[in-house]
């Protein structure tokens, strides 16, 4: 990367890297806010956070914004998607209790990112688990959404005008074990890997160990200070997000161009040229049906460098995408 540029998100590093082989004049307007202004010849662009761009609507990341909104217009085209209630307090969450109680769930913000704010509660067995969850994500946002959770991988789907760009499949913060160190040190072993930093400026974030991921592994029986067997994998969190620690992992050439139509198909539905799908599949060898697989939010500013720098797999050199989209 420039060292000219290291302040800024890796995502807007990628941009600029490609931009300048490109000829493309570059000027940081605003680097806290990861604004920069693109210029070659006639063509003048301004490019918010690598992926907020002049060719998407006002409009479509409002929709986007909104997760119920983005239901209503994918179920209004046939996509599917989870079923949910929307409230917006506690007394109104209890009135809904007796629809989830051992069931499954999700329970989010209605306008967060990064997955903040997010808690899923496995065969809801309590009223104070389910409580402390919503009002978890009250602390987030006005609305919280209580949504079915649906069993199956993550995967991300990168789409950029009508095509998709890349897939990544994103796996919850974890540790191997090696049959001595306890899930602390293991923890803090896995940090010292110089992929992983603090504030998206290096290809994966560093794992936390925080009240979620306690608790998280509470579920499991464990605490940090659990010794894993040799090669026993313990996650940290229920769900993916890279921002969490998760690992990304490129499957690009291994999903069924029939998911990546349907990607589209989402993005095309909200009016965005720029997109991340995140869609759960229950087995991504078999076709898709309205049984095995749910988009669970699109996302108005996908990172992009989980792309190009994966934590397993290639380089899909996703930038290219987004200065060919903008005429460079």
């Amino acid at each position: 990367m420039q060292t000219n540029y290291e302040r800024l998100e890796l995502s807007t590093q990628i941009v600029i890297n490609e931009a300048l082989k490109r000829g493309v004049e570059v000027e940081v307007l605003d680097p806290d806010d990861n604004f920069i202004r693109l210029k070659k010849g006639n063509n003048v662009e301004y490019v918010k956070q690598a992926t907020k761009t002049s060719v998407d609507t006002y409009i479509a990341p409002l929709i986007m914004e909104n997760k119920e909104i983005t239901k209503l217009v994918l179920k209004e085209h046939n996509i599917n998607v989870p079923s949910s209630v929307t409230v917006d307090n506690i007394n109104k969450a209890l009135d809904k209790y007796s629809n989830f109680i051992h069931k499954d769930i999700v329970i989010k913000p209605k306008s967060t990112n990064f997955g903040d704010g997010v808690l899923i509660l496995k065969c809801l067995k309590s009223k104070e688990e389910y409580i402390k969850a919503v009002t978890h994500a009250l602390s987030y946002d006005n609305s919280v959404m209580i949504e079915e959770f649906i069993p199956g991988k993550e995967y991300r789907f990168l789409v950029i005008d009508d095509e998709v760009a890349a897939v990544m499949h994103r796996v919850p913060a974890n540790v191997v074990g090696d049959g001595t160190q306890n899930i602390k040190e293991l923890v803090f072993e896995k940090n010292m890997n110089p992929m992983r930093g603090k504030g998206y400026l290096t290809p994966l974030e560093k794992i936390s160990i925080g009240p979620v991921e306690e608790n998280y592994l509470a579920s499991q029986m464990k605490n940090i200070s659990y010794v894993p067997n040799s090669g026993e994998i313990v996650y940290l969190r229920e769900n993916s997000n890279i921002s969490t620690g998760g690992d990304s992992i490129d499957f690009t050439d291994d999903v069924l161009e029939h998911y990546k139509i349907i990607a589209v198909n989402s993005t095309k539905a909200v009016g965005a040229k720029i997109c991340g799908v995140d869609m759960i599949i229950h087995d991504i060898k078999a076709k898709p049906d309205k049984n095995n697989h749910s988009i669970i939010e699109l996302n108005f500013n996908p990172v992009l460098y989980p792309h190009n720098f994966p934590y397993k797999g290639q380089n899909r050199h996703v930038e290219n995408k987004i200065l060919d989209l903008l005429r460079f």
